[in-house]
């Protein structure tokens, strides 16, 4: 049968590349084209285009890039229209997805979806578009279930994939990862920035503000697969601190503690069981327009999914210098350290456990077999 995955961001891709493998399990002939990144090309199928010409952070981001991201609608379709798959399965990317979506329903295609755009968040009027344009939602976090059922939308928690993810792949050793990159046997202290140019370019500056303050550690900066050496090095400057590209994983598996920008590095951090503060900093102009449609308590998935502050949040202008000295000093403290271990622990039961993929691969199959 043939397959139509949309998949936009590292995070997209990486689970896109997951539920590939799943439905190649699933099917053995199955016809897989898509729209994702490097992880889902190494799996198979045909590559539409990379998530990294689709980067655009923020609404006034958009707005700037509103004839781009037209183009990319329409050459979507057109895709979709030629290809005629049994499936078109969206992951995450609700701005792009969702109004494929529309357009898929009204030409007949079959449509599931699979890591809910988070309308419990932000603009929860999406719901009857999600209702009226998605045959199936599969989601990934505990609490979604019973927000869709408010809504009269039933829906099927799948568990979070990310714990496939890392329980899956080959744990490194550290002494072979401080040869291997050249780094000292301090204590590692890794910087997540992000892997957007917007958010990388807000935020990494002030991360690396506090490194001569922290002698006895010494900092990794994470680099993102979408973005090139260069453009970090124009940020980091002289600054003393290591760059490691494409290798999230390994790094947060050695390391102490993490500076990590908002998004799903906080829960793939969490599940390293690494300390963590958690930052945000977006162009003023679309923080702003945020703050108004945002109804959450919190914006990092560690604290949504426990419904409480796991982890400290640094947003917009509390994101400084001094502020990111305090809240790093905290979790390097040992007392502070076994408390954020046993909450990291009881996040990970939330979960639900492994094979997320598996079974979104199974009920699509199934699915199209009936």
């Amino acid at each position: 049968m043939k397959y139509y995955i949309i998949a936009g961001e590292a995070s997209g891709d990486l689970h896109g590349s997951n539920l590939m493998k799943a439905l190649f399990e699933e099917d053995k002939s199955a016809d897989i084209r898509f729209w994702g990144g490097d992880l889902m090309q190494n799996v198979g199928g045909t590559l539409v285009s990379h998530f990294k010409e689709r980067a655009f952070m923020g609404f006034f981001e958009v707005v700037k890039n509103l004839v781009k991201v037209l183009n990319f609608i329409n050459f979507c379709k057109e895709d979709i229209f030629k290809f005629q798959p049994d499936v078109l399965i969206f992951i995450d990317n609700s701005g792009f997805n969702l109004r494929i979506a529309k357009w898929a329903k009204q030409h007949r295609f079959r449509t599931n979806y699979y890591i809910s755009p988070q309308v419990w968040a932000s603009r929860a009027g999406r719901i009857k578009d999600i209702k009226r344009d998605i045959d199936h939602l599969f989601v990934i976090l505990p609490f979604e279930e019973a927000f869709y059922q408010k809504f009269d939308y039933k829906v099927t928690f799948v568990g979070h994939p990310l714990i496939d993810a890392i329980a899956d792949r080959t744990q490194v050793s550290l002494q072979q990862f401080r040869e291997e990159y050249k780094l000292s046997n301090l204590p590692i202290i890794a910087i997540l920035p992000g892997s957007r140019k917007q958010e990388i370019t807000k935020m990494l500056s002030v991360m690396l503000s506090i490194i001569d303050d922290y002698k006895n550690y010494q900092f990794v900066i994470a680099g993102a697969p979408s973005q090139e050496i260069e453009f970090y090095n124009q940020i980091i400057g002289d600054k003393k601190v290591a760059f490691i590209n494409n290798k999230t994983y390994d790094l947060l598996s050695v390391s102490y503690a993490a500076l990590v920008a908002s998004g799903t590095a906080t829960l793939e951090t969490a599940l390293f069981k690494v300390p963590q503060v958690v930052c945000y900093k977006g162009g003023n102009i679309s923080y702003q327009i945020a703050k108004r449609i945002i109804t959450l308590k919190y914006i990092s998935l560690v604290n949504l999914i426990m419904d409480q502050e796991v982890v400290t949040e640094l947003i917009q202008n509390n994101f400084n210098k001094k502020n990111l000295q305090k809240e790093l000093s905290k979790i390097l403290s040992e007392n502070h350290r076994e408390k954020l271990f046993l909450r990291y622990s009881d996040l990970e039961k939330k979960l639900g456990g492994k094979g997320a993929s598996k079974k979104v691969a199974q009920m699509i199959v199934g699915g199209l077999k009936k």
